[in-house]
C-alpha cells in the first residue's frame, strides 16, 4: 500500500507534465515560439518559471544538506539572499531593460545579445561554447540530488532514476518548447510551495515541535576558524563561520544575474504589468522555497551521523536530507519526491532548452551555415536534437560522477555558476546601462570567470593544499565563483571610464530603445497638460452653442 501511494503520485505527475507538452506543441513551430513562447508569457508564468529554474534538487538536497550541516540555522540567510538579491533586485535592475533591449535587438539568447550589443561575432561564438560546456556539470548535479531521494523512497538503483528523469523531461521540452516549460514550471512551483511547508512541519514534529528541535540543535558543538569550542553555534545569528557563509550567499544570489537560463526568462516577458507582478511573485516564491529549504537543512546534524573525520556526515553532505526524510510517512515521502522532482525537472528543462538554443542559433547556424542560414523549421528541429543530446551527455556524467569521491553536488554547481556568472554577469548588466563598455572588457570577463573557476576545479581535483589562508579560502568553487563575479563587477566600469568612445552612432541607436515614447494610463503617469474633465465638458458645450448660433 505504501509503495502504491508513492507510485500513484508519480504517475499523475508525469501524466500532467507530458500532457502539457502535447498541448503546447502547436506554439513551438518556429524559433521565437520554441525558445521564447512568442514573448507572450504572462506575469505569473514568468515569475514561477524564474523561481523554479532557480531552485532544484541541487538546492534542496545538495546545498541545504551541506550548508545546513556547516552553518546550522544561519544557512537560512542563504535563502533570504536568494530572495532579495537573486530575485527582487534581479527583476528590478535587469527585468525591464533586458526585455526592452533584447526585443529592440531581436535577440533570443545571451550570446546573440553579446553579438549585437558589442558588434562581435567572436564574442557570440565563445559565449555559446562556454554555456554549452559549463551547463553540463550543473545538469548532472540535478540528476544526482534527485536520484538519491528516489533510491531512499523506492529502492530503485541510481542509474535507472537518472534515465527515467532524462527521458520524461526530454519528452515535454522537445514537444512544447518554452511554453510547455513555463506552464509546467507553474504547476511544479505550486507543488514546491505547499510541499516545503508540509515537510518542514513534519520534520519539526519528529522532535516535538520547533522550540524543542531548536533546543536540541543548540546543544551541538562546533569548532570555529579560531579553534574555539562553544555551545549554540548552529543556532546563532551568523553560524560558526560567517565568511564562508557570505561567499555562499553572494554566489547563489548574485550569480543568477549572469546565468543565461535565468536571464532568458526576462526576454519572454509580455508586458509592463508582468514585470511588476513577476517581481513580487518571484520574491515571495523564493522566500518560501529557498528560505524553507535552507531552514530545514539547518537541522541536518540532528538526523545525520558524523563520520570518522569529525567534519563531514556519514555518506557525505548529499546524504543529509535523504536521512532526515526517510522516517516520514509514505504520503509525506511521496510529497517530498514530487517536490524535488518538480524542482529538478523545471530547472533541467530550462537548462537543456537554453543550451540547445544557444548551440543552434549562436554556433551551428553562424559557423556552419554562414552562406545559407538555416530555415526556421530546421533550427527548431536542430534544437530538439540537441536537447536530446544534451540530456544524454549530462545523464552519463551524472552516472559516472555518482561513484566519484571528489565532487559532490554543491561543488559541481559551484563550478558551473562561478564560470558562467563570472564570465557573463558584468558584461550583460553593464551592457544594459553603460554605452562605452568595450569588447576588450567582455573578453576579460570571459577569461576571469573561466580561469578562476577552472583553477579552483583543478586544485580540488588534485587535492592541492595552500599554506596561505586567502588562497585556501578561494580554492573552494563557491568562493572562487564569488571572486570571479566581484572582479568583473569592479573591473568592467573602470575599463569603461578609460576606454575611448567607439562606434558611437551604432550605440546611440541601440540605447534609443529606452527613449521610445509609449502611452500609459493615468494611473501610471500624470498628464500635466490635460485640463480637468469638467472643464473639458464645459468647453465642448460652449463650442457647440457657438456653432449653433453661427448656423442660425
Amino acid at each position: 500500500m505504501d509503495m502504491f501511494i508513492k507510485i500513484m503520485f508519480l504517475v499523475i505527475f508525469f501524466a500532467i507534465m507530458i500532457g502539457v507538452g502535447i498541448y503546447c506543441r502547436k506554439q513551438a513551430t518556429d524559433v521565437n515560439g520554441f525558445v521564447l513562447g512568442n514573448r507572450s508569457v504572462g506575469p505569473w508564468l514568468t515569475a514561477f518559471a524564474f523561481g523554479t529554474s532557480y531552485f532544484s534538487a541541487v538546492i534542496f538536497v545538495g546545498y541545504a544538506g551541506q550548508f545546513g550541516w556547516r552553518f546550522g540555522l544561519a544557512s537560512t540567510w542563504i535563502g533570504l539572499g536568494n530572495a532579495f538579491i537573486g530575485s527582487l533586485l534581479a527583476w528590478k535592475i535587469l527585468g525591464r531593460r533586458t526585455r526592452v533591449m533584447t526585443q529592440h535587438l531581436n535577440t533570443a539568447t545571451m550570446p546573440d545579445f553579446f553579438f549585437k550589443r558589442y558588434n562581435s561575432k567572436a564574442l557570440k561564438i565563445a559565449a555559446s561554447i562556454i554555456i554549452f560546456i559549463f551547463l553540463i556539470p550543473y545538469t548532472a548535479s540535478l540528476y544526482n540530488g534527485l536520484s538519491r531521494l528516489f533510491e531512499m523512497a523506492f529502492g530503485i538503483p541510481y542509474t535507472y532514476c537518472v534515465i527515467a528523469m532524462a527521458v520524461l523531461t526530454g519528452v515535454y521540452v522537445v514537444l512544447g518548447g518554452y511554453m510547455a516549460t513555463a506552464i509546467n514550471d507553474f504547476i511544479q512551483g505550486i507543488i514546491m510551495l505547499f510541499g516545503i511547508v508540509a515537510v518542514i512541519a513534519a520534520v519539526m514534529n519528529i522532535h516535538g515541535g520547533l522550540n524543542e528541535t531548536i533546543a536540541l540543535l543548540s546543544q551541538q558543538t562546533a569548532k570555529t576558524p579560531a579553534g574555539t569550542d562553544f555551545f549554540g553555534a548552529y543556532t546563532s545569528f551568523f553560524g560558526p563561520d560567517i565568511f564562508a557563509l557570505i561567499g555562499v550567499v553572494i554566489l547563489t544570489s548574485l550569480g543568477t544575474w549572469g546565468l543565461p537560463q535565468m536571464v532568458q526568462k526576462f526576454y519572454a516577458i509580455k508586458s509592463e504589468k508582468s514585470i511588476s507582478t513577476g517581481t513580487i511573485v518571484s520574491t515571495g516564491f523564493a522566500i518560501v522555497v529557498a528560505g524553507g529549504c535552507y531552514f530545514l537543512g539547518g537541522f541536518g546534524r540532528l538526523f545525520g551521523k558524523m563520520s570518522e573525520d569529525g567534519v563531514k556526515p556519514e555518506g557525505g553532505y548529499d546524504a543529509v536530507i535523504p536521512q532526515m526524510l526517510e522516517n516520514l510517512s509514505p504520503v509525506l515521502i511521496g510529497i517530498v519526491v514530487i517536490l524535488v522532482l518538480s524542482a529538478s525537472m523545471s530547472t533541467l528543462s530550462s537548462l537543456v532548452l537554453t543550451s540547445s538554443s544557444v548551440l543552434t542559433i549562436d554556433f551551428i547556424d553562424p559557423v556552419f551555415c554562414a552562406k545559407k542560414p538555416m530555415e526556421e523549421k530546421k533550427k527548431v528541429l536542430c534544437m530538439r536534437i540537441f536537447i536530446v543530446f544534451f540530456i544524454a551527455v549530462s545523464a552519463v556524467i551524472a552516472i559516472i560522477q555518482a561513484s566519484s569521491p571528489v565532487l559532490f553536488i554543491s561543488q559541481m554547481m559551484g563550478v558551473s555558476w562561478g564560470a558562467l556568472a563570472g564570465a557573463f554577469l558584468a558584461p550583460f548588466m553593464y551592457g544594459l546601462y553603460l554605452k562605452k563598455v568595450p569588447k576588450g572588457a567582455v573578453w576579460l570577463n570571459y577569461v576571469i570567470g573561466i580561469g578562476i573557476s577552472v583553477a579552483s576545479f583543478v586544485c580540488n581535483l588534485t587535492g592541492v593544499k595552500f599554506d596561505n589562508a586567502v588562497l585556501e579560502y578561494f580554492k573552494s568553487p563557491i568562493n572562487a565563483g564569488m571572486l570571479a563575479m566581484l572582479l568583473g563587477i569592479v573591473i568592467t566600469p573602470l575599463i569603461t571610464l578609460i576606454a575611448p568612445a567607439k562606434d558611437t552612432e551604432r550605440i546611440e541607436q541601440i540605447f534609443a530603445c529606452y527613449n521610445k515614447k509609449v502611452t500609459v494610463s493615468s494611473r501610471l503617469s500624470i498628464d500635466e497638460d490635460e485640463a480637468p474633465q469638467s472643464d473639458k465638458k464645459m468647453a465642448q458645450a460652449k463650442k457647440k452653442t457657438q456653432t449653433k448660433k453661427k448656423r442660425k
